[in-house]
Order: C-alpha cells, then sequence, then structure tokens
C-alpha cells in the first residue's frame, strides 16, 4: 500500500512518518499543493492526502482516477476544496480530518475577549509608549449575550467553555443536538441576531450558509455588536462587513479567517505586493482584530491532522467503517 502526502509543513512530517510507519505503508512527501504539473509524484500511489491549498477540481479528479488512485483524504475539516461530484463520478471516495475542537473553541474565546478590551489598540499603544486610558475602555462578558451560529463539537465547545463567564448563549443550528448541560437557548437566526451582545460563526460552509452575514443580516443586529469567525471567511461578505464597521453598527471584529485568503495565509509574503484590497483595507480600523487561519494550529491538532490524512486513506482501501468518509 502506497500513499502520497502534498502539501507537508514541516512541522507535520515526523506525525505522517510515524503515522505510515504505524499503518506499515509506503509513503511519498510533498512540500507544494497537488497540481496537474506534480501529479506524477503520486505515481503508483493508492490513495494520497492533501491540504487545503490543492484544489482538487474536476480535471484534477480525472487525472487522479486515471492513475488507479482510489482515496483523496484531506487532512484538513473542511471539503470544499474538493469537488465532491467529480470524485463520485469517478469513483475516488474523499475523507476529511479530524482533530479535537479544543484549539478553536480556545481561540474563539481568545478574541472575543480581545474585542471587549480593546486589546489591539491597547498592544499599539503600548508598543509607542502611549498608555493613557481613553478609547479602551472595554466591557464584562458575563453581562453580556452570545449568540453561537452552529453548534456541532466546535460550537458546544466553545459554549462549554463560555459557562465560566456567565454569560447568557443563544445559539442557532440545523440540528439543535448541544448537551443540555451546557444551558444553550436554542433561538430563531432573527432572534440570535436582535438579542446577541457577541456573534461567533461555527456552521459549515455550503450553499445555504455562503454570505449568510450579509447587510440585511447585519441590519437586524444589536448596534455595536461584535462578530468572530473562526470558521470559513465566505460566511461573510466582506464589503458589507465593512460598510457595518465604517457606520459603527459592527463594534468590534475578530477574523482568524477572510474570503481569498487563499495563497496568502500559512506563506511568508513580506516583500509581495498582496491582490486583497478588502484584506489591507479590514486590518488598518483600530476594532479589527486578523490572524492568519491559525486557531486550529496547535500540536495536538497537527499531529491528528497527520495521522488522519493516513487512517483514513488505509481504512477506506482496507473497507473498514470510516465516519469521516464523505463519498
Amino acid at each position: 500500500m502506497k500513499i502520497t502526502a502534498y502539501e507537508v509543513r514541516p512541522d507535520e512530517k515526523d506525525y505522517l512518518l510515524a503515522a505510515a510507519q504505524q499503518e506499515q505503508i509506503e509513503i511519498t512527501l510533498v512540500q507544494g499543493p497537488m497540481t496537474q504539473d506534480n501529479i506524477d509524484r503520486a505515481e503508483g500511489a493508492d490513495g494520497i492526502t492533501i491540504l487545503g491549498d490543492t484544489k482538487m477540481d474536476a480535471a484534477l479528479i480525472e487525472e487522479t482516477a486515471k492513475r488507479r488512485i482510489r482515496v483523496v483524504a484531506t487532512r484538513t475539516i473542511g471539503y470544499d476544496h474538493i469537488d465532491l461530484n467529480a470524485a463520485k463520478s469517478n469513483g475516488v471516495h474523499v475523507c476529511n480530518g479530524y482533530y479535537d475542537p479544543d484549539g478553536v473553541a480556545e481561540y474563539t474565546v481568545m478574541l472575543i475577549l480581545m474585542s471587549l478590551r480593546n486589546y489591539k489598540q491597547a498592544l499599539f499603544r503600548g508598543n509607542a509608549n502611549d498608555y493613557s486610558l481613553g478609547g479602551l475602555i472595554g466591557r464584562e462578558l458575563r453581562n453580556l449575550t452570545v449568540g453561537i451560529i452552529g453548534t456541532g463539537k466546535i460550537g458546544q465547545k466553545v459554549a462549554q467553555n463560555l459557562q465560566g463567564f456567565g454569560c447568557r448563549i443563544l445559539a442557532y443550528s440545523r440540528r439543535q443536538n448541544a448537551d443540555p448541560a451546557l444551558g444553550i437557548e436554542y433561538c430563531s437566526l432573527e432572534e440570535l441576531y436582535a438579542k446577541s451582545d457577541i456573534i461567533s460563526l461555527h456552521t459549515p460552509l455550503s450553499n445555504q450558509t455562503r454570505y449568510m452575514i450579509d447587510k440585511k443580516a447585519i441590519d437586524q443586529m444589536k448596534d455595536g455588536v461584535i462578530l468572530i469567525n473562526c470558521a470559513r471567511g465566505e460566511l461573510m461578505r466582506v464589503d458589507d462587513i465593512i460598510e457595518g464597521i465604517e457606520t459603527r453598527k459592527i463594534g468590534a471584529l475578530g477574523l482568524d479567517v477572510i474570503e481569498h485568503e487563499e495563497g496568502i495565509y500559512h506563506m511568508d509574503r513580506r516583500s509581495d505586493i498582496l491582490a486583497n484590497r478588502n484584506m489591507a483595507y479590514l486590518r488598518q480600523f483600530p476594532n479589527v482584530t486578523m490572524t492568519q487561519h491559525i486557531a486550529f494550529y496547535t500540536e495536538e491538532a497537527v499531529k491528528s491532522m497527520a495521522e488522519s490524512g493516513i487512517v483514513n486513506v488505509v481504512k477506506c482501501l482496507k473497507k473498514q467503517d470510516n465516519p469521516n468518509l464523505i463519498c
């Protein structure tokens, strides 16, 4: 059995090699994303494992199938970079990765607190020896209502982490499956918008959720609402978000993701001209905190993701039960 791993980062290498040894398979490591130009590196492989910068469109899926590669295992939880219809029609199995929700959930709470306490402004001013208090007054989380959109594993973990602060927690989700002990109050999306001081997104990206946070949604929210997104950039219509910041309808914004981040985040682009005007414009606001899609990035998560890329391929090839099988 042979697997080719693409987009291998230095922090993943040892984990991938250890997992391959554990499963007694041969593995080839490739640093960059899989493309038409380097697909030959997977020649003779039974499966491949990728990350999010590999765009598995119909053409690349077809080339994969021609080489009798039967499994594509993304090490990410999201799989919107893979054409599932093309995979199904070409008989290629697709699996997604797994890791515990703790890292993203903890990071979400961090962004909430940074937004509430004006940490970006405090940090920048302190670095310039400005230690004045004006404009830095914050609010206490215990007196606020947090709205969580999506109560999957990460959304529920965020709710659990927030319990200790004593805030009210509202939630909207397609499946109302949260543990009652978390104290979540399910409600309509409209009610969540109207009553939440802070709104955090934890829903998958789909045709139904793409650009769900647009002008219409923002207009229904409280004045000065805090928005947090550690899920997918495309859940937000960025032009409408910018308008909300400019009009002060949005009081603060914490983003670990943004639309069109591909080719920028997770790369060293210090000497380059970046063709993402919305990203550049958002960064200059004092009440906007942006990080480079690192909410997931813990030692524990990296180990789990690397292992998933190997184990998922092996399970598919051995026709074993696999909860991470997408198609």
